[in-house]
C-alpha cells in the first residue's frame, strides 16, 4: 500500500458513510442517514454530499462499496437492497462525471474481504475468504492476492447454495433463529450470554450448519485463511465447538492442519475495503 489519498464510502443498511483512506490511517468517518424511500437523485445527492466535503486536488480515486449485485466494469447497480429506487444505477459514470477521478463500486462482501486483506487479519495471505455473517450470510474471495468476484460479481454467494431443506443462509446466519424457532436472534443472545441452555443448544446447532457450510467452501476455494465478520461473529464463543467438530470431518487432513480461521477485529473494514478497490485495480 502506499500513501495515495483515497475516498472510502459504504453504503449501508440505514446510513452513508465515508473517509479519506492514506496508506492504513483513515480520517474521521461522515456519516448520513439513508432517505432509503428517496428517488434515485435523492439518495445519490446524498453520496454526493458526503464526498464532497472531503474531495480536494490530492484524492486519487473513489472506492464505493454497495449492498447489490454490480457490474463491476461499467460500475452499474442493480436492486440495491433497501433502497427500492435504485433498480438500476450507472453510479461509477455519475461520480467520474461529477469528480474527474476515478471510481471504483463492488458489493460490500468484497469491499469487507479486502478490508480483512489490506487492513485486517488477512494482511500477508495470499488466499482467503472473508465470510460476513448478519442476518444473511455473504462472502468476498481473494485469490492469488486479487478479488475474485465473478463476471456478474456473484462469486462468494454461498449462503445461496442449496442445503438440506433450504440454502445455507437459512441455517447459518442470524436468520436461523426466527427461520427454525420463531424467535429475535438478539433476544436469544442476550439469553446465551447468561448461560441459558436453550440458547446454547440453538448455538451449537447453529454452529454445525456453519461447519458444513466452512466445508463446502474448503472443497471448493481451498483457502489458507477464513475470516469471519457480521454481528454473529461476537458469539463465536458459542458456537465454535461444534463448527470445528464439522470441520474436522473435512476429508483432506493437510488443508484441514493449514487452515486458519480468524475473527474480525477490524472497525469500519466496509470502508477501508471500498477505498482499497483501488489497490486491487492495480
Amino acid at each position: 500500500m502506499s500513501s495515495t489519498k483515497l475516498i472510502g464510502v459504504d453504503l449501508g443498511a440505514t446510513n452513508i458513510r465515508s473517509a479519506l483512506v492514506s496508506a492504513d490511517t483513515i480520517s474521521k468517518i461522515n456519516s448520513k442517514r439513508i432517505n432509503s424511500m428517496g428517488s434515485e437523485q435523492e439518495v445519490l445527492e446524498d453520496i454526493f454530499a458526503l464526498v464532497d466535503i472531503l474531495i480536494d486536488k490530492d484524492v486519487a480515486a473513489i472506492g464505493i462499496g454497495v449492498p447489490s449485485v454490480v457490474d463491476v466494469q461499467q460500475g452499474i447497480v442493480y436492486d440495491v437492497q433497501y433502497i427500492p429506487s435504485w433498480k438500476e444505477v450507472p453510479l461509477k459514470k455519475l461520480m467520474q462525471d461529477r469528480y474527474g477521478i476515478p471510481v471504483f463500486v463492488n458489493n460490500d462482501a468484497n469491499c469487507f474481504v479486502l478490508g480483512e486483506f489490506y487492513f485486517g487479519k488477512g494482511k500477508g495471505s495470499q488466499s482467503m475468504i472473508g465470510l460476513a455473517i448478519g442476518t444473511g450470510m455473504g462472502a468476498g474471495i481473494i485469490i492469488n492476492n486479487k478479488l475474485y468476484a465473478g463476471p456478474n460479481c456473484g462469486a462468494g454467494e454461498f449462503g445461496m447454495v442449496e442445503y438440506l431443506d433450504k440454502v445455507f443462509e437459512y441455517y447459518c446466519a442470524g436468520q436461523f433463529f426466527q427461520n427454525v424457532y420463531q424467535l429475535d436472534g438478539e433476544v436469544v443472545f442476550q439469553h446465551v450470554k447468561k448461560g441459558d441452555k436453550q440458547a446454547l443448544a440453538m448455538y451449537a446447532e447453529m454452529g454445525m450448519h456453519l461447519g458444513n457450510a466452512i466445508k463446502m467452501i474448503m472443497y471448493t476455494y481451498d483457502p489458507e485463511l477464513i475470516v469471519l465478520g457480521g454481528s454473529v461473529r461476537l458469539a463465536y464463543d458459542y458456537f465454535q465447538e461444534s463448527m470445528w467438530q464439522r470441520i474436522r470431518t473435512f476429508a483432506y487432513t493437510k488443508s484441514l492442519e493449514r487452515l486458519k480461521i480468524e475473527i474480525s477485529e477490524l472497525e469500519n473494514s466496509g470502508l477501508l475495503g471500498a477505498a482499497a478497490l483501488f489497490y486491487d485495480a492495480q
